[in-house]
């Protein structure tokens, strides 16, 4: 798949979006190919936007280090692998910048900062904010859970972080409360993710609502299950080597991802123009 349809950049203009609003979604077939392509283009826009790009990606990064800092000054460190790992859920939205630059590049736009955050922060995404919301609350869903597996497993009582490690490696229970809890995230995140695949850059894109958006990404999980699956794998593994490298691999994989999650979603979804309402009813 190598044509992709452009209805004409939206640059905050009311009457385009209007304009927008009056299409209807329409999902494509994805392969492979197509995941490939977006990578190949995502880095293209990583390797053009680097000052821009890194920005976000460091920025990422430095706030799961505080967040870290944090639970660890509060002797929280049984929340510390729950933290690490569920901050992916809000990855989407912090991403958002990175779909910006993408847009703008695609189009032609100014690229500048204030362009950038002016268009994220805009009255006229608001609904991407909204859709922000429910990815912090899945964040938060998962943050208890992880609270309440480990009560269950451990009682009230707080392990200091190398006795945390050693139980979880060492015993039986320990490796049934990891295997437990990873099922369960993996099960919200690939929730997470069938509702943010391309919501959050049609959002930006597009003048819908965050209903439309969640419910269009859904049908393209559904209607291309083994190559978003292959995707949703890939966004796993990338982050578990962010995790590894103690997130500093993020500053360089959230631009790479987020930049070529744009370039999925333009290759997934086209607007047609919706049939009047005459016709409709004919």
């Amino acid at each position: 798949m190598t044509d992709i349809a452009h209805e004409g950049p939206l640059g905050g203009s009311p009457a385009v979006r209007t304009n927008a609003a009056a299409r209807e979604p329409k999902i494509r077939d994805l392969t492979t190919d197509d995941l490939t392509d977006a990578l190949s283009a995502g880095m293209r826009d990583l390797r053009s936007s680097a000052p821009y790009s890194l920005f976000f990606g460091a920025f990422y990064a430095l706030a799961g280090w505080f967040l870290l800092w944090l639970l660890t000054a509060y002797q929280l460190p049984y929340l510390v692998y729950p933290l690490a790992s569920g901050f992916a859920l809000i990855a989407p939205f912090i991403a958002a910048g990175l779909y910006e630059i993408s847009r703008r590049r695609e189009y032609d736009l100014e690229l500048s900062a204030g362009a950038i955050l002016g268009t994220i922060f805009s009255r006229e995404t608001k609904e991407l904010r909204w859709m922000a919301l429910v990815t912090g609350f899945a964040f938060i869903i998962w943050i208890d859970i992880a609270i309440f597996l480990y009560v269950i497993f451990f009682g009230l009582g707080a392990l200091n972080l190398s006795t945390l490690i050693s139980t979880v490696v060492t015993t039986p229970e320990g490796a049934l409360f990891l295997v437990v809890g990873n099922l369960v995230g993996a099960g919200l995140g690939l929730a997470v993710f069938s509702i943010t695949a391309i919501s959050f850059p049609m959002l930006l894109h597009r003048d819908v609502d965050f209903i439309t958006g969640m419910i269009t990404s859904i049908r393209c999980v559904i209607a291309n299950r083994k190559t978003m699956l292959s995707w949703a794998i890939f966004i796993a593994f990338m982050m578990a080597v962010s995790l590894a490298s103690l997130l500093v691999g993020m500053v360089v994989i959230l631009p790479l991802l987020g930049h070529a999650t744009w370039h999925l979603y333009r290759r997934a979804i086209v607007f047609e123009e919706a049939a009047p309402e005459s016709q409709t009813a004919a």
